[in-house]
């Protein structure tokens, strides 16, 4: 007889079981097995079944579910088969194999079938393949365990958080940041955790993202077991479908080495290698700033210009010029402010720029930085013939552009020059 032969249900009397067999999944009608009720027996299947079960229904039908497919399978389906005689409607899932065929996850829903009376005579199973589903889920199970062990091993903190900021998620690295286990941890404030100032200082960014922006926040972190590292953390929101925040990811990374060669480029481009004095162009860009405010305070520019220098050179070599141009940039970072710029503009060049009171104090920062090129030359072994000529110009007086305020300064410079070298001239003079 083929499976899908089955000429007993198609004489069948009952219109439930001629309607069963028109639905194409498989249906099994069971029986309570003996007074013990320790099994269940097929009393009717439709031809699905039979086919699902690899066997004619003859063969299937009268028989107990443990002798069609053994103790085990009979052990994963009693408590669903006691709770559908009971009444209620239950489903298992289970790992079938039916005689050699491939194995296939399904799921059985186990329902009553109940008489006019409303008593338990029977129970259906509707079994249903779930096999690709199951698969698809075990895939996304083991994706989700090897995202926790990067997420829970990864040695940076990682942590997320609700929309109130309180955690939901913090890996190893956070917990050892902050000495506390995860589950001291889970479902606090996160600055109740990280402590006040340190929330005041965080907090920003979290509301920032909050509102949907991915910011990053750079700092110098102290305290720490290899003392103080550059940190950075990113702030990422947790959009749904919609573009509503629901939370905040946070992952903190060591940048230390990073920020530190950041340094070292951007000192290099605003400090003069040989000298550390500020680069030409930072210098010009403190004029442009100085010159734009200057109608609130006056400002002078100072064009230092060594004489000598050559000659030193030549006499005792590039090295020892090289150290009488450190030794005078450091006198006249000395002679002046903090706040004050002092700037190499090349070779023996330098340029000085300080807010002044009026041209009296101009003149008198000019003649205290000529002394102190002085006295720099004179402690300088081989540089007592060494001194500067100093031209200088003040805006808003003399003029309130930059170029024009540097071309008068350096005008300046060269008539002290011709006026004998070692002194200073003002570009009005």
């Amino acid at each position: 007889m083929k499976l899908d032969d089955a000429p007993a249900l198609a004489l069948s009397a009952d219109p439930a079981e001629r309607l069963v067999e028109a639905i194409d999944l498989p249906i099994g009608r069971w029986g309570r097995s003996g007074a013990s009720g320790n099994d269940a027996t097929l009393l009717f299947c439709n031809g699905p079944y039979a086919r699902w079960a690899g066997r004619p229904s003859a063969e299937l039908v009268g028989h107990t579910l443990a002798e069609l497919y053994g103790a085990a399978a009979w052990a994963a389906a009693s408590d669903a088969f006691a709770a559908a005689f009971n009444g209620r409607t239950v489903s298992y899932e289970r790992h079938l194999t039916h005689h050699g065929a491939a194995s296939r996850w399904a799921r059985v829903q186990v329902f009553p079938d109940r008489n006019a009376e409303g008593d338990v005579e029977a129970v259906y199973t509707i079994a249903f393949d779930i096999h690709q589903d199951m698969i698809d889920r075990e895939q996304l199970l083991e994706a989700r365990r090897r995202l926790n062990r990067f997420t829970e091993h990864i040695p940076y903190p990682l942590t997320y958080v609700d929309r109130e900021f309180k955690l939901r998620f913090v890996n190893l690295a956070y917990q050892q940041a902050v000495s506390a286990p995860a589950e001291a941890l889970i479902g606090r404030p996160i600055g109740e955790v990280r402590g006040a100032a340190r929330w005041a200082e965080h907090r920003p960014y979290f509301d920032r993202a909050l509102a949907g922006e991915s910011v990053q926040y750079t700092r110098l972190v102290q305290g720490l077991p290899h003392g103080a590292r550059w940190m950075r953390t990113s702030y990422v929101p947790d959009m749904d479908d919609d573009g509503t925040v629901q939370g905040i990811y946070t992952v903190s990374i060591d940048v230390h080495e990073l920020t530190e060669a950041q340094q070292r480029l951007a000192r290099t481009a605003q400090r003069d290698a040989l000298t550390d004095a500020l680069s030409r162009r930072t210098m010009m860009e403190r004029l442009d700033t100085a010159v734009a405010a200057c109608t609130s305070q006056p400002v002078a520019l100072f064009f230092v210009d060594l004489d000598g220098f050559k000659a030193l050179n030549d006499a005792y070599g590039h090295a020892a010029g090289d150290a009488l141009l450190v030794s005078l940039t450091q006198a006249l970072q000395q002679a002046v402010r903090l706040e004050d710029a002092v700037g190499r503009f090349g070779g023996d060049e330098f340029l000085v720029l300080a807010p002044v009171r009026d041209a009296a104090g101009a003149a008198a920062l000019a003649t205290h930085l000529l002394n102190a090129v002085r006295a720099c030359a004179a402690q300088c072994g081989g540089a007592a013939g060494v001194s500067a000529s100093i031209g200088y110009a003040l805006a808003p007086q003399d003029s309130t552009q930059a170029l024009r305020l540097l071309q008068l300064a350096d005008t300046a410079m060269y008539e002290a020059k011709r006026a004998g070298k070692d002194r200073v001239m003002h570009c009005g003079c």
